[in-house]
């Protein structure tokens, strides 16, 4: 199955069909879409569950059940990750530790299959070190990062999805910040909809430079917490830097212990173009994490 899904794992994918039809050539073209959704099963005591097969899971379309085309374990899919690094002046005082917290994560992480790419933002965009399987040369460019300027959060989320957009595999966008934004030309709704393109699941590891709330950007964290649940991902707000390894290690063993689904979106009558997604167990006592919706894209010509 895993093949079945790197071959289609384009967003948009077209088949031509060829019939002879009264003595004349007659091509039918047939548009589908395929959506992938990452899942992340918990059983009731909240630990990861491995062990379920394609028959165990429900997927529903705007509560529409629908049939489940491709389905495969995390063992041997690919990741495809973009790290993304907050290197604006606010996070001065605890880069250090996301830079080292970062390193031993990727050391741990990342196998011959798997590409990561690094990049840095502050008031802007930059790419740090492309799509790679060398967790050293990921280091080296953690190390090169420097802090200064403002926070381009989410023009970091949009080019990110459009770089994941053409990698295999399971795409995850691991971001490390404050939760501010103060530069960016994208804003909130673009920066979901392009992650939502690239079938991206965001992990926000959400640093805040103090404890209290008075001079915090609460609005901007809570749009991060969103932001993951809404792609599948999730968000971790460890209490300050240094705890930052337990929060890194938790992200590991769940991208370690994941499901891979795949359906093709059918037209349907007077849905929008984005489409709300339920992913749910037939076990009541497994509860499910996975994205909330996608947008459909109609027939092109």
């Amino acid at each position: 199955m895993r093949k079945a899904f790197l071959c289609t794992a384009a967003l948009l994918t077209a088949a031509t069909l060829s019939m002879i039809a009264a003595g004349q050539d007659m091509t039918i073209r047939v548009h589908v879409q395929l959506v992938n959704i990452i899942a992340t099963v918990r059983d009731s005591a909240g630990a990861l569950t491995t062990d379920l097969t394609k028959e165990d899971f429900i997927v529903l379309d705007e509560g529409q059940p629908q049939e489940i085309r491709f389905f495969d374990r995390q063992e041997g899919t690919p990741l495809a990750i973009t790290l993304l690094i907050d290197s604006s002046g606010s996070t001065a005082k605890d880069l250090k530790f996301e830079q080292d917290s970062a390193a031993k994560f990727l050391h741990a992480l990342v196998r011959h299959q798997d590409r990561v790419a690094l990049y840095a933002f502050n008031q802007d965009v930059d790419e740090v070190v492309g799509f790679t399987n060398d967790p050293k040369r990921l280091e080296r460019g953690l190390k090169a990062i420097y802090p200064a300027g403002g926070t381009a959060l989410y023009d970091a989320i949009f080019l990110a999805s459009n770089e994941l957009h053409r990698q295999e595999g399971r795409r995850v966008i691991i971001l490390v910040t404050d939760g501010d934004d103060t530069t960016s030309r994208i804003n909130y709704h673009q920066a979901l909809h392009a992650a939502q393109d690239a079938d991206a699941a965001i992990y926000s590891v959400i640093v805040v430079p103090i404890l209290s709330d008075a001079g915090r950007d609460i609005g901007g964290e809570h749009a991060l917490i969103t932001l993951s649940q809404d792609t599948g991902g999730r968000a971790f707000q460890p209490r300050v830097a240094t705890e930052l390894d337990p929060a890194f290690a938790d992200l590991a063993r769940e991208l370690r212990t994941q499901y891979l689904l795949g359906f093709y979106a059918q037209p349907m009558r007077d849905a929008r173009e984005y489409r709300r997604l339920e992913v749910k167990s037939k076990n009541p006592n497994f509860t499910i994490q996975a994205r909330k919706g996608y947008y459909f894209r109609a027939e092109r010509p």
